[in-house]
């Protein structure tokens, strides 16, 4: 007998998805600074969250270690995409290292924000994730008690201020856009003269993947999302898709972490990943699936992007 033909499976990619400007721009960073000062160059923290991005770094001769004290003074040192503390540069100058800053600049300017309402006297909320690196960073911007993290709508509904006049919010990057409003929406209803974000302090990267992943979802049996367990902005992703109709959504590392129980009884698969996967690893899941199933695939004909970010001046004009 001949063999039953593959199962019909409709594959639905959401567009914008994977690297982010603030991503690319940082693993560049590292790469750049191998080249011009060779191996070994070392990276405070993980560069960005993910696994592969990481490993294929240390094949080229980058060392990850979690403090500077793990650095010898004489090699240069990088800090991650996701921002740090004052005092990490500050301890950076002070045994006269060479380092390179490869916080995103939509980071920093979240850091800037909060520097200015605390120059303006303003009491400041952060609206994270506690113990994630880019709240840590950006508490770690001011005196250590001065923000005051909100992870929740009960915890904006709860916070005492020491003057409902004089507040000021800020936001994690990489948050849910919708769980976000939520907070927002109380924090204005209870201290409708709150300062806001000049801008929305939510990157376009992580509002445009998850709209994208809102269109997708909601027709589909299965959305897998690629990317780290670490990745705020990948966790995110899987709950949008929840939220936007999927029946189950998963993330992923790669490839290898598919399940292809999850598969049984869908028609319809979503895929996107988080700002910190490189396509290479969307690619890798689409050929496997390819491999199962007789598949037709359709892309979400969302947002193109075009941000990109400079490197820093000593890295260019080093190579000019």
């Amino acid at each position: 007998m001949p063999d039953a033909p593959p199962p019909k499976l409709a594959l639905k990619l959401a567009t914008p998805r994977g690297f982010c400007a603030g991503v690319d721009r940082a693993i560049q960073i590292v790469e750049r600074a191998l080249d011009l000062y060779g191996a070994p160059v070392y990276v405070r923290h993980e560069i960005v969250h993910n696994k592969h991005v990481v490993d294929r770094l240390k094949g080229l001769g980058a060392v990850f270690v979690k403090e500077l004290d793990q650095c010898p003074p004489d090699r240069p040192v990088v800090f991650s995409a996701h921002g740090v503390p004052k005092s990490v540069p500050a301890e950076a100058q002070s045994r006269q290292m060479f380092f390179l800053d490869a916080t995103c600049p939509l980071v920093s300017k979240v850091h800037v924000e909060a520097e200015r309402h605390h120059e303006a006297g303003r009491e400041i909320l952060l609206i994270g994730h506690a113990g994630h690196p880019e709240v840590i960073g950006t508490m770690g911007q001011l005196p250590e008690g001065v923000v005051k993290l909100i992870e929740t709508v009960d915890d904006a509904r709860n916070f005492q201020p020491a003057d409902p006049q004089n507040l000021a919010f800020v936001t994690q990057t990489t948050l849910s856009v919708d769980d976000t409003a939520d907070i927002v929406a109380e924090l204005k209803a209870r201290f409708p003269d709150i300062s806001l974000p000049h801008k929305e302090d939510i990157c376009y990267a992580t509002t445009n993947r998850q709209e994208a992943v809102k269109r997708v979802a909601e027709d589909c049996d299965l959305f897998l999302v690629i990317g780290s367990k670490k990745s705020s902005n990948s966790q995110r992703l899987v709950e949008v898709a929840l939220r936007a109709g999927a029946r189950s959504a998963h993330l992923i590392d790669d490839a290898s972490e598919v399940d292809w129980g999850w598969f049984a009884d869908a028609r319809t698969v979503g895929v996107s990943a988080g700002a910190s996967a490189p396509e290479n690893l969307i690619e890798a899941l689409i050929s496997a699936i390819h491999e199962r199933f007789d598949v037709s695939m359709s892309e979400d004909n969302g947002v193109r992007e075009t941000v990109t970010f400079k490197l820093p001046r000593v890295l260019t004009e080093a190579s000019a």
